[in-house]
């Protein structure tokens, strides 16, 4: 079974200040957050950044990644480099990107139309090369990665040594569909983002579906990515910090096989 750390994604409390993010997953076993681009740590801002940063790793966390807010290929040049360089203010090396247009489902892609988003993202991952910087795409729902043979074909598109993909599972996925993506995305897999979705998007306990998630580590083959993978918990039922801690004890139970 792949080895994978518990990790926080500050966007699944976005009104807390990123002191109060790094206190609360300090206190409940996390051992990295990935950083939001929307709200705690704005592209661009580095002073801000480098404070987070060295928040986060005087709290003995790390950085696990920088969950950026560039569409490919809605983007100018200046935003990648602001993002880039906010990443490094940060004090990580891997940087999450959304492939293709925002909301928007692979079906609706003319051929020409994919063709410039995946020169897009091979361009951003070429810049964050420069930078000694992995990227990792996003896996959701109305993008480029909202069904496996789409994400297959990016897989194939974009065969860049730097350029890795997260997985989730979409709301209400059948545990077999699942484990079907993870089989055939394995190899390019960096991090998971971790919650319990019904197929209408609410939200479960993660105890609820603690062996549904056991399955997929436990299936997921190994891969190319020689940094430490993080399963990181992605919004919590209430947005509660009580079903918070919960869902941590429980995320660490999964990840350590009990």
């Amino acid at each position: 079974m792949r080895r994978f750390e518990p990790g926080l994604c500050s966007v699944t409390f976005r009104s807390m200040t990123p002191q109060a993010v790094i206190d609360l997953a300090a206190a409940n076993g996390i051992k990295g957050i990935e950083w939001g681009g929307d709200i705690h740590v704005p592209p661009g801002d580095l002073e801000n950044a480098r404070d987070v940063g060295e928040r986060t790793a005087k709290a003995g966390l790390t950085v696990s990644s920088y969950g950026s807010y560039i569409f490919a290929p809605d983007f100018t040049p200046d935003d990648v480099t602001a993002v880039l360089e906010t990443a490094k203010a940060l004090g990580t090396g891997h940087i999450r990107i959304w492939p293709g247009s925002r909301k928007r489902p692979s079906v609706d892609y003319s051929p020409e139309e994919r063709r410039t988003a995946t020169d897009a993202l091979a361009k951003i991952a070429r810049r964050a090369d420069d930078y000694g910087m992995t990227i990792g795409l996003e896996y959701h729902p109305n993008s480029l990665t909202d069904i496996l043979p789409s994400a297959l074909q990016l897989m194939q598109d974009l065969p860049m040594p730097n350029l890795y993909f997260y997985w989730q599972p979409a709301p209400g996925l059948p545990l077999n569909d699942a484990l079907a993506e993870i089989s055939a995305l394995g190899s390019r897999i960096c991090h998971l983002h971790v919650f319990a979705w019904l197929n209408d998007a609410s939200r479960l306990p993660l105890h609820e579906r603690a062996d549904y998630w056991r399955a997929c580590i436990e299936a997921l083959p190994e891969s190319d990515w020689t940094k430490p993978a993080y399963a990181m918990l992605e919004f919590v039922k209430g947005d509660d910090v009580g079903q918070f801690a919960e869902d941590a004890v429980t995320l660490g139970n999964v990840l350590c096989g009990s």
